[in-house]
């Protein structure tokens, strides 16, 4: 399948160092669970969505899930921003997050604690 992300080898030696040591029992391909992990996350999909080139979903979420507590990824990205330099250009995330319609009468209702220091109308 052309869509698929992988790392190539030369990625997975980049961040090869900051992998936990295994336990004994060999782990699963680390650049196949890896490249699952980046296209679940990139495409927004459930765990359970991932192609199944990648491996069982059960095992994408279980490493994901793991090495993310044990600190794995934010050492990875820490560690490659550290060694880029000082970016050229900054970017500005656009994302924004859907409210559904009666998050906004939650206030009025008295649901949701009103943390503004606006002064209260009516």
């Amino acid at each position: 399948m052309g869509h698929l992300i992988w790392l190539s080898p030369a990625q997975m030696r980049r961040i090869e160092p900051y992998f936990p040591l295994s336990h004994g029992i060999p782990r699963v391909d680390d650049r196949r669970i890896i490249s699952g992990i980046i296209f679940v996350i990139k495409n927004g999909l459930r765990w359970r969505d991932a192609p199944k080139e990648y491996g069982p979903h059960k095992t994408i979420y279980n490493r994901f899930i793991r090495w993310s507590r044990l600190g794995v990824f934010n050492r990875i990205f820490s560690e490659l921003a550290a060694k880029g330099g000082k970016p050229n250009e900054l970017m500005i995330d656009a994302t924004h997050l859907k409210a559904h319609r009666t998050a906004a009468s939650l206030l009025k209702k008295g649901m949701f604690p009103d943390v503004s220091d606006a002064p209260k109308v009516g």
